[in-house]
């Protein structure tokens, strides 16, 4: 059976998330057709201007992307507490950029309402919002109910664009959210489609070496969607952002993307990336993930098997799929 989306994406279990969306029938509906030989690659450009849209009108911050011709994955982080700040006027004004306000609003915006019972009916609308705004479910359906629309009336057919809903899985930990956004942004050269990040098109990898270049030589960084920062190693000097430096990841991806390139097996590089001691992932199996170009061997949750265990416990379940590889991939730190 199913498990419900409510349980899915859960601020009480995490707020980061991977998620990933699929065209219908896994066509290259973003890429070349291998049969009708059509180019479709200009999408991926609707894509990431859509997803640089979003990223300034959500509560949702944008931690790795990659867009390839018949997918799109995302690493993103919920942030309600962000949205818990904004002014009733401020969130009027990000969600008449995704739909046109209900007339009521639209007087109590520009101050027309006349009694109190219209006020708070329209505080209602604006409080649910408010919700919206940092929910993952919305989050989604504004970026792909458009594509799909364009991408039909390009083509002058109707029907799914998309195979289905986003299929998402939790990231319960730090270990977890590092893996699933470098298992993203190396999605390109695992496919053969890059040789390496730099070269990665259409993933956040690539924005931000460019930006991080950019800003060294003085210049402004082509604009692209708003990318949750790196604070640094340390958790209790990291007020917000990722908790590991974009010098660290960076050197994890370039590494990585090398061992998928030159698909190194047996003895394991002696110049491992640090972050892979520190966050103790097992290096062995961290190169088996990428040589075998297979998905996360993950289903709803990603992380410790100790955090999958606690994850399923919190939902009252007696299991999720993928503690066997959680244990190969992320093996329990030893009692101090």
């Amino acid at each position: 059976m199913p498990i419900a989306r409510k349980e899915l994406v859960s601020l009480d279990a995490t707020p980061y998330y991977h998620v990933v969306s699929r065209c219908v029938r896994r066509a290259f509906l973003c890429g070349t057709d291998h049969f009708s030989g059509q180019s479709y690659e200009h999408r991926k450009q609707w894509i990431l201007e859509r997803l640089t849209e979003l990223s300034t009108i959500f509560a949702v911050d944008i931690c790795a992307y990659a867009i390839m011709s018949n997918h799109l994955h995302l690493v993103v982080r919920l942030n309600p507490e962000s949205a818990a700040e904004w002014s009733e006027s401020a969130i009027m004004e990000r969600w008449e950029r995704l739909f046109s306000l209900p007339l009521l609003v639209a007087r109590y915006k520009k101050g027309e309402t006349k009694v109190a019972a219209e006020e708070r009916a329209a505080q209602q609308y604006i409080e649910g919002w408010r919700e919206r705004l940092s929910d993952l479910s919305w989050f989604m359906r504004c970026l792909n109910e458009p594509i799909a629309r364009q991408a039909n009336a390009e083509d002058g057919c109707t029907g799914r664009f998309w195979e289905g809903r986003f299929k998402s899985q939790a990231l319960l930990d730090e270990a977890a959210v590092l893996t699933c956004m470098a298992y993203a942004d190396l999605n390109p050269v695992r496919a053969g489609m890059a040789k390496d990040t730099e070269d990665s098109d259409f993933t956040s990898i690539q924005q931000r070496i460019r930006e991080l270049i950019a800003l060294r030589q003085g210049e402004t960084p082509e604009k692209g969607p708003r990318l949750l920062d790196f604070a640094g190693n340390e958790r209790e000097q990291a007020p917000d952002g990722l908790p590991f430096s974009l010098d660290d990841y960076i050197d994890l991806v370039d590494w990585s993307g090398r061992v998928v390139r030159e698909d190194k097996r047996g003895a394991i590089d002696e110049t491992l990336p640090p972050i892979l001691e520190r966050l103790e992932i097992d290096a062995g199996t961290w190169q088996k993930l990428l040589r075998d170009r297979k998905k996360l061997q993950f289903h709803h949750a990603v992380g410790r098997a100790s955090a999958i265990k606690g994850n399923a416990a919190h939902f009252g379940r007696a299991f999720l799929k993928g503690l066997s590889f959680a244990q190969e991939l992320f093996p329990e730190p030893e009692p101090s």
